[in-house]
């Protein structure tokens, strides 16, 4: 099995607060859903796809995209989907998780462009407060 040809083809995003002047916790929520899932020829499939980052009543980050399939098992595979919307949970995971690999950076990008806070949370810099010298390197921890 292989995904290749991944892309965007469209992008909507809100911010829906205005008042950024004090501090809010918020949930955010990502989501990845097949729309199409057709034979182009044998063994590949063509796939369009929905990624919806919901930072619930702050705002919402949506991409629409597409991406090619190969496999011996395409033509099958589109068969059940078109009958069933359901594939099996292997293909499923590579096909999601190859979207989630592809949409949450250009979704940290947009964020940011909409003072929204990014969509995964940011490393942590820690110093050691102990002050210990010379066993191991020397520098910030990064969790």
């Amino acid at each position: 099995m292989k995904i290749k040809n991944i892309g965007i083809k469209a992008i909507e995003a809100r911010r829906f607060i205005k008042d950024f002047s004090h501090p809010v916790n918020v949930r955010i929520d990502h989501n990845s859903n097949i729309t199409l899932f057709s034979v182009i020829q044998k063994n590949e499939a063509y796939i369009e796809f929905e990624y919806i980052a919901s930072y619930g009543g702050m705002g919402v980050i949506r991409f629409e995209g597409e991406l090619s399939y190969e496999g011996e098992d395409a033509e099958e595979i589109a068969d059940n989907w078109r009958n069933k919307k359901n594939m099996p949970d292997e293909v499923a995971s590579q096909i999601h998780t190859a979207i989630m690999h592809y949409c949450l950076p250009e979704a940290v990008a947009i964020a940011r462009e909409l003072r929204l806070p990014p969509p995964i949370p940011l490393p942590q810099i820690r110093f050691d407060s102990k002050g210990k010298r010379g066993s191991g390197p020397s520098g910030p921890e990064v969790a």
